[in-house]
């Protein structure tokens, strides 16, 4: 954890009786306390005054890439440069470490899109096979030109909860090409360039997957 992390916080909504979710920036810190700015709703883009001492879970990418979680709270308004919050910092023993962002991989059909850098091939638009928090396999379509160490320019269509959608743009490389039986090519491309809010927003969307995932072989 260090100044300028993105903190994504979830806190249950009485009135729906699902978890609202935000995000925010850790601006100060301490032993005892984390400052962040104030949260914004990932739904409405708008900023939010939590309720003191109301519980809500915290979880965010530390520097060896692994997703960390806690419970915390507000526990008052801090007067700075910009409006802030203060959070408790549990210790270390209270933050669990669910899984590196990679090893999280979920197959699902997402939109995507591949434009080459030096325009040595036509884009084209496919979709996904699999997706992780460091890559994503597409079904590439006949007659591609890509090729193992291309750089390519890449967006991806994510429908997140409540039918919200992000659109992220970022540079990948191809790491490994597959041909399947039905002579279908799977292209495997790896994140080389991608922001910290959209790689948190690819992260969020395979939790997401997983626990719909769950939810429907407990039903």
């Amino acid at each position: 954890m260090k100044i300028g992390t993105v903190l994504h916080i979830e806190l249950k909504n009485p009135k729906t009786n699902k978890n609202d979710k935000y995000r925010c920036k850790v601006i100060e810190m301490n032993e005892l306390y984390l400052i962040i700015d104030y949260p914004v709703n990932e739904i409405t883009n708008k900023t939010t005054v939590l309720p003191k001492r109301k519980h809500f879970s915290v979880s965010y990418i530390g520097e060896d890439e692994a997703v960390y979680q806690f419970n915390s709270s507000i526990t008052s308004k801090i007067k700075l440069n910009v409006p802030a919050l203060a959070i408790e910092y549990p210790k270390k023993e209270n933050i669990r470490r669910i899984q590196r962002r990679e090893f999280v991989r979920i197959e699902t059909t997402v939109d995507v899109a591949i434009h080459s850098i030096d325009q040595a091939f036509s884009p084209f638009v496919t979709v996904t096979s699999d997706i992780s928090g460091g890559g994503i396999s597409i079904i590439a379509p006949n007659g591609h030109k890509l090729v193992i160490g291309d750089i390519v320019e890449t967006w991806l269509t994510l429908q997140m909860h409540e039918d919200k959608y992000h659109y992220i743009n970022m540079k990948t490389k191809v790491v490994f090409i597959k041909t399947l039986k039905s002579s279908i090519e799977l292209v495997s491309l790896k994140f080389i360039e991608l922001d910290q809010l959209s790689q948190q927003a690819i992260i969020r969307f395979c939790f997401e997957k997983q626990r719909e995932a769950r939810q429907k072989e407990m039903s």
